[in-house]
């Protein structure tokens, strides 16, 4: 196990005479490391899959559905005639975790760590059996092989004693570097990006996110296709050919790489074409709630920060809430309404992570721009996570290339109050001293939550004082609905309403009256 040097750790048995922990002392604190992220503490998956569901997230019969696939033992499935979407599937991976970091100090070594417990989340979502972890201090990754070539034959040594299948890097990494790991490992290797990709790949559910899962894949398989053998050769031309022969001899115009690498652009290009063809039907809605003046919210967050849980909690939209990385992919908008009676719609959107994969951000784009025509941002952030400073800072990264976000107003939200130290909230608030402590599972704080988020909402801009006849209730409606009611009156004329509404509905006020 390489040098790990985790946070917390004592020195007491270091090495007098130096002040560094001997040998056994290393091995002792990686061992504690490698504990630590096979626990999970802080995202691990709960082996209860309806543990912390409320009433209001209804019956997650989707959740079912994802935990069918079981892995079953003893079993070959080492077959040629499957695809590799057949095979795994088939295949649930036994997989060892690889992490390397650089510089000194407990607070390196406890961030290495924190991302390698989300490396296991990631992996178990995905529906891998984590089986060990290797965390390693570098100073620069090795070009060739990630970790070195005497670090890669540990891990390869690592791998045979476990009988894992697959190798998982918590980065991303080039193709030289995987091609070269793999060929010391003799084992299947994936970075972290691949492994994003793949979970995005099982839970898309509608027909858009699923094209922009197979864009982000292929626009990350392109440059990664490797070939052997025959493959790999080149047309022979004139008497180049390998013996000396010339005419007759030379090879198709392509080879299969090549051919491959086509297939895939031609590929790409169709389903950009398909991914902008859907855009003017979401546009087409995002318009008619615009024009019917509805304010609209936005819940962004690190994925299982519970966004979920928290749009469940202010809609009973009963929308799928998994204890899962990426849970959700596809946008869910519900409607809500503020405790002074405004309606405004609010919306589910994919969570972040730490060096969310570039193709994705572009691929995702047109499901991000749900966010970009928001009134508020609802920024949830999972308050017991060991590092919720650093999901803050990610998801605020991703936004930042989001074109109009960052002139929205944003509530951050402290999530899971219940299960996190008072520390950390004191911290927190410390740090977003507007932020709004709560807990979508027990309902704590739901309440101040609706206030600001009331506060927050744009309010309509003109003030009316008008007597509605009693034919015309379809307008009475509207004024509850989009309006902002301050007093309601039954007269013998008509309603009398002092509201504020938008101009629209003030000039049909307006007309009503005047007949």
């Amino acid at each position: 196990m390489a040098d790990p040097t985790p946070a917390g750790s004592s020195g007491a048995e270091a090495d007098v005479a130096t002040g560094r922990p001997d040998a056994s002392e290393i091995d002792r604190r990686a061992k504690d490391v490698v504990a630590r992220v096979l626990a999970r503490a802080g995202t691990a998956l709960q082996d209860d899959a309806t543990a912390g569901w409320t009433d209001y997230d209804g019956d997650q019969l989707e959740v079912e559905e994802r935990s069918a696939l079981q892995r079953v033992q003893g079993l070959s499935t080492e077959l040629s005639d499957v695809s590799e979407v057949e095979y795994r599937q088939l295949r649930l991976e036994k997989v060892v975790l690889v992490g390397l970091y650089s510089g000194s100090g407990p607070a390196r070594a406890e961030a290495a760590e924190i991302s390698l417990r989300e490396l296991a989340a990631l992996a178990e979502t995905a529906g891998s059996q984590v089986l060990d972890g290797v965390l390693q201090r570098r100073g620069q990754p090795d070009p060739g092989t990630y970790l070195g070539s005497g670090k890669a034959a540990e891990l390869a040594d690592l791998v045979r004693a476990t009988g894992a299948d697959t190798v998982i890097v918590d980065t991303e990494l080039s193709p030289s570097q995987r091609r070269g790991l793999e060929d010391v490992v003799k084992v299947k290797v994936i970075d972290r990006t691949a492994l994003i990709l793949d979970i995005f790949a099982q839970h898309a559910k509608s027909r858009e996110g699923k094209a922009q899962v197979e864009l982000a894949q292929l626009e990350y398989l392109l440059p990664r296709l490797r070939g052997w053998g025959e493959s790999m050769s080149r047309q022979a031309g004139g008497r180049v050919a390998a013996g000396g022969a010339g005419m007759g001899s030379r090879g198709p115009g392509e080879t299969k790489i090549e051919l491959d690498r086509r297939r895939i652009r031609t590929r790409m290009a169709r389903l950009r074409r398909q991914i902008k063809d859907m855009a003017p039907a979401r546009e087409a809605q995002r318009h008619a709630r615009r024009a019917g003046h509805v304010p609209s919210v936005a819940i962004v967050g690190y994925t299982n920060a519970g966004k979920s849980s928290l749009l469940n909690r202010l809609t009973g939209a009963g929308v799928l809430v998994q204890n899962a990385l990426f849970a959700t992919l596809d946008p869910t908008v519900r409607r809500s309404a503020t405790p002074d009676g405004r309606v405004y719609t609010i919306a589910d959107t994919v969570g972040f992570v730490r060096s969310l994969p570039t193709q994705l951000v572009e691929a995702f784009r047109s499901t991000l721009e749900e966010v970009a025509g928001a009134d508020v941002v609802l920024h949830v952030v999972d308050a017991s996570h060991p590092d919720p400073e650093g999901q803050l800072t990610a998801v605020r990264d991703t936004l930042r290339d989001i074109e109009g976000v960052s002139r929205l107003p944003e509530l951050v939200v402290l999530n899971k109050a219940d299960l996190a130290e008072p520390e950390t909230i004191a911290r927190l608030r410390t740090r977003e001293p507007d932020a709004v402590a709560v807990s979508a599972k027990t309902g704590a704080g739901v309440e101040e939550l609706q206030e600001r988020l009331a506060e927050l909402l744009p309010r309509p801009a003109v003030e009316v004082d008008v007597v509605v006849p009693y034919q015309r209730g379809d307008l009475v409606h509207r004024v509850h609905v989009s309006g902002e009611v301050l007093s309601e009156e039954h007269t013998a004329d008509g309603t009398r309403l002092h509201a504020r509404v938008d101009g629209a509905l003030a000039a049909e006020l307006d007309r009503a009256v005047a007949l």
